[in-house]
């Protein structure tokens, strides 16, 4: 499981009495800073795994790309002006081998690519936008830095916070029957293989309408997760997904309501609660919202129609 995991040591107490002291599996937690053009634009504190499906949801979801062709290429910062040769790979997901850097270097190394001993942390990722996309702002108001529980903390601006979709949603005719939208989170619990050994995880999926899962994806943050699972999406050249529905294993949030709408998702099926702008966001979207998806019962927020009820 690599960076995923760690081991750490664990003192077991049953009743106020330490009954073991012995090693634990612990999820990872680490930043990863990622960088358009060489410029900083985000940190997210994220599980390692999965970083550049996680760097293509989170450009998609801020309105910076409409899909895999606006990005031509993504690359680790490793430091020294070298780019690692593992981690360079198109916006299609299509590995190039090479990893060599420009001449100018302007993909290397800064702060955090290396750690005390020189050697590559890969929590820096650099994106190249395709030739004729524009540059995100780079600006106090448009920075980003979110935490592994809030994925908009970093904005310094109501107006940052809310977007619009280029996709729409309202009149997607995706239809579920009641029992595959509550079976969804049971068969999202089974594909959690680090949640299993660390108990520590939050998870995302995508369902098709056979209530099949495609791309799980875990992070210690939620809005990491759909970034990770949205982005993979991206990278297969799915977006929009329109005909799909977005499974989370918390609660529905405003920023994951606004992630499926970035995305051209017309269901979200959450295992917890929606806040009120969650709500509210989804009804003027024109999606589906189901919360408290639990055995065979749930609440549906907003567009009920898209579940077949008897």
């Amino acid at each position: 499981m690599g960076r995923a995991t760690a081991r750490r040591r664990v003192t077991r107490v049953r009743a106020g009495v330490a009954t073991a002291v012995r090693p634990d599996t612990v999820v990872g937690e680490e930043p990863l800073e990622i960088r358009v053009g060489g410029r900083a634009l985000a940190v997210t504190m994220r599980t390692p795994g999965d970083d550049m499906d996680l760097a293509l949801g989170f450009l998609l979801g801020e309105g910076m790309i409409a899909g895999a062709a606006d990005v031509a290429s993504m690359r680790y910062c490793v430091g020294r002006g070298e780019a690692s040769g593992r981690g360079e790979a198109s916006g299609r997901g299509e590995a190039s081998g090479r990893g060599e850097a420009s001449g100018k270097g302007e993909a290397a190394g800064g702060d955090g690519a290396v750690d005390a001993d020189g050697r590559p942390t890969y929590n820096v990722l650099d994106v190249a936008l395709a030739p004729g996309v524009a540059p995100p702002e780079v600006d106090v108001t448009r920075n980003f830095y979110t935490t592994s529980s809030c994925g908009l903390c970093g904005k310094a601006s109501i107006d940052a916070v809310r977007l619009r979709s280029r996709f729409t949603v309202a009149d997607d005719p995706l239809l579920l029957d009641a029992a595959t939208v509550t079976g969804l989170p049971d068969a999202l619990r089974a594909g959690q293989r680090l949640f299993a050994t660390t108990g520590g995880l939050h998870a995302a999926a995508l369902a098709g309408v056979d209530g099949v899962l495609r791309a799980v994806r875990e992070d210690v943050g939620r809005h990491n997760a759909v970034d990770k699972v949205i982005g993979a999406a991206v990278r297969d050249g799915l977006v929009p997904l329109s005909g799909h529905a977005l499974v989370v294993s918390g609660r529905a949030s405003f920023e994951l309501v606004q992630k499926a709408w970035m995305a051209g998702v017309p269901m979200l099926v959450a295992v917890s609660a929606p806040s009120t702008l969650a709500v509210d966001l989804a009804e003027e979207a024109g999606m589906t919202l189901a919360g408290f998806v639990r055995g065979d019962s749930m609440n549906i927020y907003t567009g009920a129609h898209r579940v077949a009820l008897a």
